[in-house]
């Protein structure tokens, strides 16, 4: 094989290799060795898959549904090229009867287009927008394997490690953002037997590159450098960065920051007030004298009053965990999350703000079962004694280490006098 990346040599004899790949998959899936006959870039594929847990007979997980998908597309990179990819592959996609498919760099599938009986058959796989086609959801596959392996890869008929899957083959390329050489996701041609050809991985990767070179011209996106930053997660003074400096806020002072970047209409003295305070005696002239510090040291025209406001908009990473957990970004929302929000914080609006993020972020890592978010989530320091997320790893991931400590969570809960210093993020779910 002169490209190992490439499905079929050529002269082969489809239907044969088909047979051969067959008696392989069964062969891995039984007894987990993989015979010679099989392609090491597959080989590799399909250990993998197993490593993650991935049953031959699986299925994909639709993860992103309506508004949520809409508004993932929308905001995704590879929606400034979508253009480009229809017109190099729409007529192809269904003159051939095949489906044109775009993936993110998780391998969730963010447009399938095509032939529409093609479509109507790829229905039945779960193959369609919001579906999780990473390797670790679904195995071997082009578009998720291409993310995986950051290169251009085909995948022919049983190849594919699910079963249901093996009627279809596909090939894949990963797309870049030209500044940072980031994985931004993958394009991908899926159909029949006919794409089991040297040049439908060439196409795809020549589709990829002309998709990267029109990146790079496109006029940048919309800069953010001019937006305050306000970094207020797993620490307890926040830092400000406005205009390129930075400034560390006093805890008090960063309560103020965080609520006022929330509430961008403004907070009358009132409502800053039982915001920030749950001893009722605080007046407001305590208050006021901490607004007049805090907008010394901002400078001027940052912070105005009546109501209490920022004059310009404030991106703090709270809401970019929020933004990415909403719109089924785990992985990217679990990266952005830093720890608690200002964890020695008691003012009580920000205590049920850092619950609240905590509790949404840590229930979908929960319900989605991906051991390696879920192990990072418990080794942090937030998570050590988070014992739902330890009861999650160990039924994905039931190594030693992982029972033991999960055994010694459960015996502190059930020993008399042990529990009662548990925080909201040790106490089991209800």
């Amino acid at each position: 094989m002169t490209d190992p990346w490439v499905a079929l040599e050529p002269g082969a004899d489809p239907a044969e290799r088909v047979r051969v790949l067959r008696r392989a998959h069964e062969t891995f899936t039984t007894v987990g060795t993989v015979p010679r006959p099989v392609r090491s870039v597959v080989a590799e594929s399909w250990r993998r898959s197993a490593r993650a847990g991935v049953g031959p007979d699986g299925t994909a997980s639709v993860e992103l549904t309506g508004g949520d998908l809409g508004a993932y597309r929308t905001e995704h990179p590879l929606a400034r090229v979508m253009p480009l990819f229809r017109e190099l592959m729409g007529t192809f996609a269904a003159d051939g009867e095949h489906l044109l498919a775009v993936c993110d760099a998780h391998g969730r599938l963010l447009w399938v287009e095509g032939h529409r009986a093609t479509r109507r058959r790829a229905d039945g796989m779960n193959f369609v927008p919001g579906a999780r086609w990473s390797e670790t959801a679904v195995g071997t596959n082009a578009p998720g394997t291409a993310v995986a392996v950051d290169r251009p890869v085909q995948v022919f008929a049983t190849e594919h490690f699910i079963r249901r899957v093996q009627p279809w083959t596909c090939a894949a390329a990963p797309v870049h953002d030209p500044r940072t050489g980031r994985v931004l996701g993958a394009v991908d041609i899926t159909g029949g037997d006919g794409l089991a050809h040297p040049h439908s991985l060439g196409f795809v990767q020549a589709v990829a590159r002309a998709a990267e070179a029109q990146l790079a011209l496109l006029a940048p996106p919309r800069s953010t450098a001019d937006t305050p930053m306000l970094g207020a997660l797993g620490r307890d003074e926040a830092e400000l960065v406005v205009d390129g400096r930075r400034t560390r806020l006093s805890r008090r002072h960063s309560e103020i920051i965080v609520l006022l970047a929330r509430h961008p209409e403004g907070l009358s003295g009132d409502e800053l007030l039982c915001a920030l305070y749950a001893d009722e005696s605080v007046t407001p002239v305590t208050l006021r004298a901490e607004l007049a510090r805090l907008r010394r040291l901002l400078g001027p025209g940052l912070l105005a009053s009546r109501p209490y406001r920022l004059t310009a908009a404030v991106e703090s990473d709270v809401t970019v965990v929020e933004r990415r957990l909403e719109a089924g970004a785990l992985t990217a929302a679990a990266k952005a999350y830093s720890g608690p929000l200002l964890p020695g914080s008691q003012a009580p609006a920000i205590v049920r703000l850092r619950e609240r993020l905590a509790d949404g972020l840590r229930t979908a890592l929960v319900a989605h079962r991906d051991p390696d978010l879920l192990a990072d989530w418990a080794h942090a320091p937030w998570g050590e004694d988070d014992v739902a997320v330890w009861r999650a790893l160990a039924a994905v991931r039931p190594t030693a280490a992982v029972r033991a400590r999960l055994a010694a969570l459960e015996e502190e809960l059930t020993t008399p006098g042990r529990t009662g210093g548990a925080t909201y993020l040790q106490r089991p779910p209800a």
